[in-house]
């Protein structure tokens, strides 16, 4: 079997090497950069299965290389490195369209298992969609080209933001906890917590409820998970 091929954008040498060796050690194909204008030129030319993106980089920002790949790019998969810890610097990744975070310093396991799920993920999507559309109340959302309107405005999706509605749909009214959609949209055995979950509910609740402090289409279930309500 073809090995996958990962792209690593990291100025530190050190982590460079060794996230390097690590990833040569699991049987994965690795190009590497150390600044964002480096990075999409190696991403242009190597066609990389996951991108493994640092935030912290000269020339062009991590965000700013995730936005470019992104402009073309909605199905491979991105997972940001931080050293920082707060909630806005994920955030911002998320809605860029990274696929996931982590933050250093970060277990060997763990980078792993994230790195397995989003690959995991992204063949799972290069399978024939069973719709082409998601569609509730005012809201209308193409799959394939992750274009969106509410009202007649448009605006945009990610491909997880996109999963994640068509699992809602798929189970509207049901009650649904936490690891549960972790595991049907993240991957079985997802390493990462529930505050990733809940930080791309806020964001679809800002695309798509009138009022994201009421929300009507994605209710929490206090200490359980979410239910979805298609509503007028």
């Amino acid at each position: 079997m073809q090995k996958q091929k990962i792209l690593i954008i990291e100025d530190d040498r050190a982590i460079l090497t060794g996230l390097t060796d690590l990833l040569q050690s699991e049987n994965y194909r690795v190009t590497a950069a150390m600044d964002g204008k480096t990075a999409l030129e190696r991403y242009k030319k190597d066609k990389p299965d996951l991108v493994l993106l640092d935030i912290m980089i000269p020339e062009k920002s991590g965000y700013e290389v995730c936005q470019e790949i992104r402009k073309t790019d909605h199905g491979t998969p991105i997972v940001m490195l931080t050293a920082k810890s707060q909630e806005v610097d994920k955030v911002v990744g998320l809605e860029l369209g990274a696929d996931d975070y982590v933050v250093k310093p970060f277990g060997v396991q763990e980078l792993l298992a994230r790195i397995r799920t989003c690959l995991r993920r992204s063949a799972l999507r290069e399978s024939p969609p069973k719709r082409t559309t998601i569609e509730f109340a005012d809201v209308r959302i193409d799959i394939k080209t992750l274009k969106a309107q509410k009202g007649g405005k448009d605006f945009k999706v990610s491909q997880r933001e996109a999963d994640l509605l068509g699992y809602f749909l798929a189970h509207e009214g049901e009650v649904l906890d936490r690891l549960t959609i972790l595991d049907k949209i993240w991957g079985v055995n997802y390493g990462g917590t529930t505050r990733t979950l809940d930080q791309h509910i806020a964001k679809l609740r800002r695309k798509i409820e009138n009022d994201p402090a009421r929300p009507r289409h994605i209710i929490t279930v206090h200490t359980v998970g979410y239910k979805f309500c298609a509503g007028d």
